[in-house]
């Protein structure tokens, strides 16, 4: 097993995570907190807050270690779908139960991978009032810890290099139960702790 999926090539993928770090600096101040928080090692899911599609490039150079995000079908057409693939990201339709690349992803956690999910499931204000169930879902099939990660500064850009902040939580070890119910009050444990944190960034930020 690998810590990315078939399909990518690794050299690309350590490219574009490089890339992610510095690509976005000459226009925010971006500060980081925390981020020795990250596990250097084991599997891992990522979940954060999600206000523009600055925020998974920042992620994916921010960890330091190679990661997989759930990236939303509509992207993988064309260049930017093969482009996706090559540096390891995998491809899900929302709103439907998709297998396939759900499975990918627990191959990855069991080979001691880092899985990225926005469990909004789409861009927003980023205040985490809602969220998707594949998060929990992964941490019952793999025993994955959790990485709450807030991010802010994105969602409406004011003036010239405006501050971009990024707390990265204490890891979560959660105990998903059998059946919707317990898939349903894991799902409300992340979303409570990602909500927390992003407050707690919030009143950082003041």
């Amino acid at each position: 097993m690998s810590d990315l999926p078939a399909g990518a090539v690794p050299w690309l993928h350590d490219f574009a995570r490089w890339l992610g770090t510095w690509i976005h600096r000459p226009f925010y101040r971006i500060r980081i907190r925390h981020r020795e928080r990250v596990p250097r090692s084991g599997p891992v899911v990522l979940v954060a807050n999600h206000s523009s599609f600055i925020e998974p490039q920042l992620l994916f150079g921010l960890v330091r270690r190679r990661a997989v995000f759930l990236v939303k079908s509509e992207l993988s057409r064309g260049i930017a779908g093969n482009a996706f693939r090559w540096i390891g990201q995998i491809m899900v339709r929302r709103g439907v139960a998709d297998r396939e690349p759900l499975m990918a992803a627990v191959s990855i956690l069991r080979a001691g991978g880092l899985i990225g999910v926005f469990p909004e499931g789409t861009r927003g204000a980023g205040e985490v009032m809602r969220a998707e169930q594949g998060a929990a879902w992964l941490v019952r099939m793999t025993g994955a810890v959790v990485l709450p990660v807030a991010t802010r500064g994105t969602y409406q850009r004011r003036g010239f290099r405006p501050k971009l902040d990024i707390l990265v939580g204490e890891p979560l070890e959660l105990s998903v139960h059998r059946g919707r119910t317990g898939l349903v009050a894991a799902t409300e444990e992340i979303r409570k702790h990602l909500a927390g944190l992003v407050r707690e960034l919030d009143e950082l930020r003041k």
